[in-house]
């Protein structure tokens, strides 16, 4: 059982394929997305917010998702994008990418430098 959220995606599959549906399932409205390419064998994020909620999705390959709560530490692997990993601000966060992974992020605010904290818990 993890301490992090992690999101199972309504996904129809037939043999055309599959689709899977985000409708209604975040919460919080999504005010800004984004998504992470070209990251083969890097380590992006490193950072939590003071308000900022985000939702995770690997879309392509696996992302290994180190998460910290001030409490818990976990790594949390993404590698189906049925999966989604809600981040709450308190949350640190660094993923480390695997080859062709493409990660989405849905936010609930709007890009604002002010918002990150880039000390780790445990770190002056």
């Amino acid at each position: 059982m993890s301490a992090f959220t992690l999101l199972e995606l309504k996904t129809i599959s037939d043999v055309r394929g599959a689709l899977t549906v985000m409708d209604g399932i975040l919460p919080f409205p999504v005010a800004r997305s984004f998504w992470i390419y070209g990251a083969d064998g890097q380590k992006r994020g490193g950072h939590r917010h003071h308000k900022t909620r985000q939702a995770l999705i690997a879309l392509s390959g696996t992302v290994v998702v180190s998460m910290d709560n001030g409490e818990i530490q976990e790594e949390i692997t993404l590698s189906s994008p049925d999966k989604c990993l809600l981040v709450e601000p308190h949350d640190w966060h660094e993923m480390a990418f695997g080859p062709g992974s493409i990660l989405l992020v849905f936010a609930s605010d709007g890009y604002d430098s002010d918002d990150y904290i880039h000390t780790p818990y445990g770190r002056s």
